[in-house]
C-alpha cells in the first residue's frame, strides 16, 4: 500500500490509487441504520488514523459533504459514526469521500482494532529486544578498545570495528523502525517531531563510525548508537503499555446485548434467531432469567425486571403490559410477550456505547506533559545542531589562525550535540514515574490503566459520585429488629423468591427452611395459604405508608399485625471520613443518583454530602459532567453501573470500584478493589506526587540540556561522551522516579 502522510499528524493521507478502487467497492449500503426522525447513519471502522490530525481531517472532510449532519471518529475503537438527512446523499459517498482524504473503511468490527494495537505493541517489544541484544554484544568488542586505547595493534581494533558494525548497523535499522518511519513521515511534509533529531543521530553515528572503521580510524561508536536506541525504546514501550491498558468500554458495553431472541414466526411457533435479524413489529417471547435483546413494548404477562444494569439499582420495577421495556433489562418472575420497537444497534445499551464513545473522544484529545515539552525540544535541538555544524565550517573563514577541524570535524561536533541532547532523558521522564506510581498503587489494590489517568487525577477540583455500590456497598440490609420467630417465619417465604430484598432478609435470618405451597404474584410478593410477605397494598393495605427512604417488605399472617422489614444499602464503612477528608483537601463533592429521591437524601445527608440529585438518567448524569467542565472545573466521577459508564468516560478523570461491572470498569481510568473508599484519596495523592516528580525530571532534562549543550558546540565532547553523559542523564530521572515507590502515603 503506497500511503502518503499526513502533513500535521504524520499519518496516512492518501491511498495508492489500486486502493482507493478497492475501498469504492465496499458496500456500505446494509449498516445504515434509519431513524424515525427522518435521519440515516453508518458506523465504520476507519483504518491509518491515529492521531488528533486524522480526527481533524476525516471529521472536517466529511461534514463539508453535502447532506451531512454529523461526523465523529473514535480512535480507541476506530469506529466512524456519520449521520445525514434520508436521501440526502448515497452510503457510497462517504466511503468515496474517505478514499480520495486516504483511509480506507470496512464495516465496523470491535475487535480489529484491538488486533492492531496489539501488533503495535509487540512489534515496539521486538525492537527493544534487538537493540538491547545488540547493546550487550557489541560492548563485548567496544570495552577492549576503549580499555586499551593506545596500547591495542590498529589492525586488532579495526577487527574489534568491523565485528561491531555487523552486529549494530542491521540490529540498529531493525530497532530504529518506529523513529525512522515516524521521522520520514513527518519530513515529507516539512515538518519536524521529536524522532528527526533521533533519527539524525542514530543513523548520522552509524554512517561515521562506518566511514571511520572503513579507513582505521581510531574511533567508532556503534555502542552509542544501539545503546540511544536501547533507552529510548524502553521509554516508548512503557507509554504504550500504559496507554493500552484500558480497554475500549463501548466493547464491553455492547457485549452485555442478547446475542439471540426467541422470535414469534407468522404460525405462532417460537424461533431462536440473532438479535440483530429482529426487526421493528416482531413478537418475541421473554423468558424468565433472560435479557432483553431490543426495546420493546410488553403485550401480554405481568413481571419484574432486573434494572441493576441501567439504572445501578438492585430494586426490581414491575412492568405490565402496555409498558416500554429496555434492552439489557433482564427479567425475574413470568414470561413475557413484546413486540420489538427498535433494532437492536438502536437499544438503550447501543446508545449508551455511542454515548461513552464520544466522552471518550472528548478525552483523547487531552494534551500530555511529555507532548507539551516535545514540542519546545525539536525546534531547539535541530537549530542548535545545525548551527554547530555550520559554525565550525565558518570558523577559519571568520577568525583567520583558527584550527579547520574541516567536514568531518564539524559534522563530529553537531553528531555530539545530537546525542548529548538526545531526550532520553525527556522520553523516560514521564513513563518511568508513571509506571512506578501504578506499581505503588497496583499494591494497595487501585489499578490504574493509563498514565494519561494519573497526569488528570492530578488536576482534579471536584469529585462526582453514584451512590449505589459507590458510595454505598450496594447489597440491601436489614436494619430494623425483630424476634427470631418472626424473622424466620417470613424467611422461609423469602427462601421461594430471587428479589434481592427477599436475599437480605434470608441472609439476616440464617439457614432455615423453606415454606411450602409458596406461590409468587408478580409485582405484589410471596403468599400461601397463612402467609404474605412483599409490597405494602399486598400484605399491609390498611397500615400508613412510611417515607423514611427506606426499602421494605411487609409480612403478614393471620390474626397477627402486618411487621415492617426495613432495609438500607449501608455506606461503605470509611465513607463518612473519606467524604470529610476530601472537602479537607478542597475538593467539592456531589452526589449523582439514578435511585428514589429519598434513598439518595438519606445516604447524602449520612455521608455529610450537602449537594445531591436523584431519579439521574445516563443523559442527565453526562450533562452536569459537562456542565462542570463548562464552568472550568475538572471533576472526578466515581461509579460502578452501567448507567454510569458514560459518565466516567466523559469525567476528567474516573474511578470505579472492583465490584463494579465491566463495562464501568473499563469506561474509568481507575479500579479499586475493597470495600473501602480510601484508595480514591490514596489515587489523589500519589497522583500529585507522580505529577512532582515528572516535573522534577522535565526540569532535570532542560538544566542538563543547558549545561551540556555549550560543551558539545565548543567541540569539547566526542560522540562517545556525549553518549555516556546521556545515559547517565537517563539514570538520574529513573532514580528519580523511583522516589514515588519509597512515599507513604495517609488517607
Amino acid at each position: 500500500m503506497a500511503l502518503a502522510l499526513d502533513a500535521e499528524g504524520g499519518c496516512p493521507s492518501g491511498l495508492a490509487p489500486s486502493v482507493a478502487r478497492e475501498a469504492s467497492r465496499v458496500d456500505p449500503t446494509a449498516f445504515v441504520r434509519h431513524s424515525a426522525d427522518g435521519e440515516d447513519a453508518l458506523e465504520l471502522m476507519v483504518r491509518g488514523a491515529k492521531c488528533a490530525g486524522c480526527i481533524r481531517k476525516i471529521e472536517g472532510g466529511l461534514l463539508a459533504t453535502p447532506g451531512v449532519h454529523n461526523a465523529r471518529l473514535n480512535l480507541s475503537t476506530s469506529r466512524l459514526t456519520v449521520s445525514w438527512a434520508s436521501g440526502a446523499l448515497k452510503p457510497q459517498a462517504i466511503i468515496e469521500k474517505l478514499a480520495s482524504l486516504g483511509y480506507d473503511a470496512a464495516a465496523f468490527d470491535p475487535l480489529a482494532s484491538q488486533r492492531t494495537t496489539d501488533r503495535e505493541g509487540r512489534r515496539l517489544l521486538i525492537c527493544l529486544a534487538v537493540a538491547g541484544f545488540a547493546a550487550m554484544n557489541v560492548m563485548t568488542f567496544s570495552v577492549p578498545v576503549w580499555s586499551a586505547a593506545g596500547e591495542m595493534d590498529a589492525g586488532v581494533r579495526t577487527l574489534l570495528h568491523w565485528f561491531s558494525a555487523l552486529v549494530a548497523i542491521p540490529a540498529a535499522l531493525y530497532a530504529g523502525q518506529p523513529f525512522f518511519i515516524s521521522a520520514w513521515r513527518a519530513l515529507r511534509h516539512g515538518r519536524a517531531n521529536m524522532d528527526v533529531p533521533i533519527s539524525l543521530a542514530v543513523l548520522l553515528t552509524l554512517g561515521m563510525s562506518l566511514y571511520e572503521t572503513m579507513h582505521e580510524g581510531g574511533v567508532a561508536y556503534f555502542d552509542g548508537a544501539v545503546m540511544l536506541l536501547f533507552l529510548l525504546l524502553i521509554g516508548r514501550y512503557l507509554d504504550h503499555t500504559l496507554r493500552e491498558k484500558a480497554r475500549t468500554a463501548a466493547k464491553d458495553l455492547l457485549a452485555l446485548q442478547a446475542v439471540t431472541a426467541s422470535r414469534f414466526d407468522a404460525a405462532g411457533m417460537v424461533r431462536a434467531v440473532s438479535a440483530r435479524d429482529v426487526e421493528i413489529g416482531d413478537r418475541l417471547l421473554l423468558a424468565p432469567g433472560e435479557r432483553a435483546p431490543v426495546n420493546g413494548v410488553v403485550e401480554e404477562g405481568v413481571s419484574e425486571l432486573d434494572l441493576s444494569l441501567l439504572t445501578g439499582e438492585t430494586a426490581p420495577a414491575v412492568i405490565r403490559a402496555g409498558e416500554k421495556i429496555h434492552a439489557g433489562a433482564v427479567n425475574l418472575m413470568t414470561p413475557l410477550v413484546i413486540r420489538a420497537v427498535d433494532r437492536a444497534e438502536d437499544s438503550l445499551v447501543a446508545d449508551l456505547a455511542r454515548l461513552i464513545e464520544v466522552s471518550e473522544q472528548g478525552r483523547a484529545r487531552f494534551v500530555r506533559i511529555a507532548d507539551q515539552a516535545a514540542a519546545l525540544y525539536v525546534p531547539v535541538v535541530h537549530t542548535l545542531a545545525a548551527a554547530t555544524f555550520i559554525g565550525w565550517l565558518l570558523v577559519p573563514i571568520l577568525f583567520p589562525g583558527a584550527p579547520d577541524i574541516g567536514v568531518r570535524g564539524a559534522l563530529m561536533n553537531a553528531v555530539a550535540v545530537l546525542i548529548i541532547t538526545c531526550p532520553c532523558a525527556l522520553g523516560l521522564a514521564v513513563p518511568a514515574v508513571q509506571v512506578v506510581a501504578t506499581g505503588r498503587l497496583f499494591k494497595a489494590g487501585v489499578l490504574v490503566k493509563s498514565g494519561d489517568a494519573l497526569e488528570r487525577l492530578a488536576q482534579i477540583d471536584c469529585v462526582v459520585m453514584d451512590k449505589t455500590g459507590t458510595l454505598t456497598l450496594g447489597r440491601p440490609r436489614l436494619v430494623t429488629a425483630h424476634d427470631a420467630t418472626t424473622l424466620q417465619a417470613a424467611a422461609a417465604l423469602a427462601r421461594a423468591s430471587r428479589h434481592p430484598l427477599a436475599r437480605a432478609l434470608v441472609e439476616a435470618a440464617g439457614p432455615g427452611a423453606p415454606a411450602r405451597d409458596v406461590y409468587e404474584l408478580a409485582g405484589q410478593g410471596l403468599a400461601t395459604a397463612e402467609a404474605r410477605l412483599g409490597r405494602q397494598n399486598f400484605a399491609a393495605p390498611n397500615i400508613p405508608s412510611s417515607d423514611d427512604g427506606l426499602a421494605e417488605m411487609w409480612f403478614a399472617r393471620a390474626g397477627e399485625a402486618p411487621v415492617r422489614f426495613a432495609f438500607e444499602d449501608a455506606l461503605r464503612p470509611d465513607a463518612i471520613e473519606t467524604i470529610a477528608a476530601l472537602k479537607a483537601r478542597g475538593l467539592a463533592v456531589e452526589l449523582l443518583s439514578g435511585d428514589r429521591p429519598a434513598a439518595v437524601e438519606t445516604a447524602a445527608r449520612a455521608a455529610g454530602i450537602t449537594r445531591w440529585r436523584a431519579a439521574a438518567t445516563p443523559q442527565e448524569k453526562i450533562a452536569r459532567l459537562v456542565e462542570l467542565k463548562a464552568q472550568g472545573h475538572r471533576p472526578l466521577m466515581l461509579g460502578d453501573g452501567l448507567n454510569d459508564a458514560a459518565a466516567l468516560a466523559a469525567a476528567h478523570a474516573s474511578a470505579s470500584p472492583g465490584s463494579a461491572i465491566d463495562v464501568s470498569q473499563s469506561a474509568a481510568d481507575v479500579v479499586f478493589e475493597g470495600a473501602s473508599l480510601a484508595p480514591v484519596l490514596a489515587m489523589l495523592e500519589v497522583a500529585r506526587v507522580a505529577r512532582a516528580r515528572v516535573h522534577e525530571n522535565l526540569a532535570f532534562s532542560a538544566l542538563y540540556n543547558l549545561a551540556a549543550i555549550p560543551i558539545a558546540v565548543a567541540g569539547l565532547v566526542t560522540p562517545l561522551i556525549a553518549a555516556l553523559a546521556m545515559s547517565g542523564s537517563s539514570l538520574i530521572v529513573t532514580l528519580n522516579a523511583l522516589r514515588v515507590r519509597g512515599r507513604a502515603w495517609t488517607s
